[in-house]
């Protein structure tokens, strides 16, 4: 693919003339550089399982699992609310956001594959420890050096899929990425079902089997070709081109190779692309790709339900077996999706794909609210049929976004770049993503518990100020309420406005009489 961007009229002109053949070589560079999603997507799938069983809680989270057992005696909601537990998944993302930066530099200077490489051996070495673990703080370390791994592999793999792919099946070459993390969620689901009934070591084998895709990308990433961008981009042409014709199964790639010269004689003119990212002609792509659109796809909600959808299925009153197995079939529903969005993309566009599953995805959540608020409760047993139905229009969600704002969101913005600010772009959507993501992963437990399924009403928004660990201090009514005649002191919120009106209006009238008085005393002076 021959690199350019929005505003790029001169690159890009000979595209008409592009050839290609489908190659087995070709084909299996792609599957192999998309092991890489299955890291992400087997992450995903299987620290909301872990997270839910008795054996690991027993270990790192008694505390959790007491109320756990307990559950009848509080509000159903809050079984899982604790901020350790939930560090334990959103870590992993706080990790990916650093090393996304790092992966910049190495992608760009050392290519694509050298990425690649780092992010499977992080991700070994991650998932040994994890596997491991004796106490929290191996955990967490753990779960970072898993979040290095994401963070290459996420930066890296999206821009070689795309890179390698001809222009004409770019969009499903691409999705190959986010097929990938489908069934890694989908096999973590399957793994969780089964180790959840070995005790009590099932969970170290459900994180030690993490180490089976890092090892298969590691294996298989030695073998890869450099893409023919990042060999142009590095100053090896002759090299590129030959592995350009190798991938494109004929000689004749002349105006393919001419395009990416001419794309990498400008990248080299960008000596800091990253503050080149935010020049005028880039503002569309910073915008668009690189902010929006990862924001707004973890923004959407799915990422809380691949988390922690065995948690969630828990507490609407499903048993630890019928959880996962809920959690697999939503897992199976996001691998339909994923081939759906991989048939049709190239077919319908972008866009489409982006607003009609948007629509359906706002009316699901909708639904999904108003039946917990009329069906669920503290204590209350849910109705098998809702259960069902639940689970259904979960899946319909996950169809929605399966075949939209998932692929969508790692496809458009890896393909809008032009190569000069490629990889930091890349980077800055993983960044972006990686935030949002762990901002999601920390806080929805918590969420969870205290919003249920809704909101908190406008009348009681000043509770959430005056119970707040820090805000309390400001906020407190004892500290900072009104004192009235008899000594008493008013919450602000609680107000009684007549009172305070009088009370305000007294104390003016005071001010001006010392005024007054303190401008007699100094004219008597002056006298």
């Amino acid at each position: 693919m021959a690199g350019g961007g929005f505003d790029d009229k001169s690159r890009g002109a000979r595209a008409h003339l592009y050839e290609y053949k489908i190659t087995s070589y070709f084909v299996c560079s792609c599957i192999v550089a998309a092991i890489g999603g299955s890291l992400f997507g087997y992450d995903l799938g299987i620290s909301g399982g872990v997270t839910s069983m008795d054996d690991f809680l027993k270990i790192f989270f008694p505390e959790v699992y007491k109320r756990k057992q307990e559950h009848l005696k509080e509000t159903d909601y809050c079984k899982y609310d604790n901020q350790i537990l939930t560090l334990f998944t959103s870590s992993l993302y706080f990790a990916a956001v650093i090393s996304a930066f790092g992966a910049s530099h190495i992608t760009r200077k050392k290519g694509r594959k050298a990425s690649i490489l780092c992010g499977a051996v992080s991700f070994f070495v991650g998932a040994v420890l994890n596997a491991a673990a004796k106490n929290i703080t191996m955990l967490i370390i753990g779960r970072c050096l898993l979040g290095f791994g994401i963070g290459f592999s996420n930066q890296a793999v999206p821009l070689y899929l795309s890179e390698m792919a001809p222009a004409k099946i770019r969009g499903a070459v691409n999705q190959l990425f986010q097929l990938s993390t489908c069934l890694g969620v989908l096999i973590a689901n399957f793994v969780n079902y089964g180790t959840a009934k070995i005790h009590p070591w099932g969970w170290r084998l459900s994180l030690g089997i993490a180490t089976i895709p890092a090892m298969f990308m590691f294996i298989g990433g030695l073998f890869l070709p450099e893409t023919p961008n990042s060999l142009v981009e590095q100053g090896k042409l002759e090299q590129a081109r030959q592995v350009l014709e190798k991938v494109r199964g004929t000689t004749r790639v002349d105006a393919e190779f001419a395009d990416l010269v001419d794309a990498s004689n400008a990248a080299r003119a960008i000596k800091h692309p990253f503050r080149n990212l935010l020049s005028r002609k880039n503002r569309p792509q910073l915008v668009i790709g690189a902010l929006a659109i990862p924001a707004f796809q973890q923004l959407s909600g799915m990422n809380s339900i691949l988390f922690y959808s065995p948690v969630i299925f828990q507490s609407l009153g499903f048993g630890s077996g019928a959880a996962l197995y809920s959690s697999a079939i939503t897992g199976g529903a996001l691998v339909v999706a994923a081939l759906i969005s991989m048939t049709f993309v190239d077919k319908f566009g972008r866009r489409a794909f982006f607003l009609e599953a948007g629509v359906e995805m706002i009316c699901v959540m909708v639904a999904v609210a108003i039946t917990l608020a009329l069906k669920f409760g503290q204590g209350v047993i849910l109705p098998k049929g809702i259960g069902i139905f639940l689970v259904i229009i979960i899946c319909i969600f996950v169809l929605a976004y399966g075949r939209s704002w998932g692929p969508l969101g790692w496809l458009v913005p890896s393909e809008i770049f032009p190569l000069e600010t490629r990889s930091a772009g890349q980077s800055m959507v993983v960044c972006v993503n990686m935030i949002f993501t762990s901002l999601i992963a920390q806080c929805f437990l918590a969420s969870l518990c205290h919003l249920k399924y809704g909101q908190v009403p406008i009348e009681e928004i000043y509770l959430l100020w005056e119970k707040h660990w820090f805000w309390k201090r400001y906020c407190s009514s004892e500290e900072n309420g009104i004192e009235l005649k008899n000594g008493d002191k008013k919450p602000f919120v609680h107000v009684d406005w007549l009172e305070f009106d009088r009370q305000y209006s007294q104390a003016l009238v005071l001010d001006k009489v010392l005024i007054f008085a303190a401008s007699l005393a100094r004219s008597k002076d002056k006298q």
